[in-house]
């Protein structure tokens, strides 16, 4: 699949948090797309989606291989690399990002501080700028807080300029699973509908996102 995707993978240095947000107009985004693992990293695989990318890229960044190099990995073996967008950060704040040159237009991506953003079929590059924008908006907000607020920012600012229809986010703190999972797999305004459901999940668990 080659799904117009955009989306945030971050690391909160206060709590050691890892997330990814994304959205798309593509049906169940958060079943391909995005990766946690506690206490190893984040992973976003999108454009010409090779979902096993994920598992691998956690996989070889517990070994200690630093996120660039595991991207270089990647390359030397993918006949597709060139229709690829892939974006990580470890738990040791390294990131890495990847868009190949066949990706449809527009397509890119941007590091932050203690975050990547990638996407493509998007409307323009103000999309991922506003998504850095409002992630770096509150530091001190909890991280699952700081992606939902990135996810909608960029959407503001055009999103995927086919349409929305699922969106997603992950957390991991230092369970050995996502203490935030949530997904919205075919919805008119995909993004909104994360943040009302996030809004519910926020009141329920608000000890678990910190």
């Amino acid at each position: 699949m080659d799904p117009g995707t955009f989306s945030i993978v971050a690391r909160c240095p206060r709590t050691g948090q890892l997330g990814v947000a994304v959205a798309s107009k593509y049906l169940a985004v958060g079943s391909a797309v995005p990766f946690v693992q506690a206490g190893v990293g984040g992973v976003a695989t999108q454009a010409r989606v090779s979902s096993a990318y994920g598992p691998q890229a956690l996989a070889l960044m517990e070994l200690g291989i630093p996120p660039h190099d595991v991207l270089k990995q990647f390359a030397a073996n993918d006949a597709d690399w060139e229709f690829r967008q892939i974006h990580m950060s470890d738990a040791r704040a390294r990131s890495a990002c990847h868009t190949g040159q066949r990706c449809v237009d527009w397509a890119g991506h941007l590091i932050g501080l203690n975050c990547t953003v990638a996407g493509n079929i998007l409307t323009g590059p103000d999309v991922l700028e506003a998504m850095l924008e409002a992630f770096d908006k509150d530091p001190e907000e909890p991280l699952a807080r700081r992606l939902t607020a990135a996810l909608l920012a960029g959407d503001d600012a055009g999103g995927d300029k086919r349409g929305k229809q699922s969106a997603a986010i992950l957390v991991a703190d230092h369970e050995p699973y996502a203490i935030v999972n949530l997904r919205v797999d075919d919805h008119p305004d995909a993004p909104a509908e994360l943040q009302r459901l996030f809004g519910l999940f926020e009141k329920a668990f608000l000890d678990r996102i910190r």
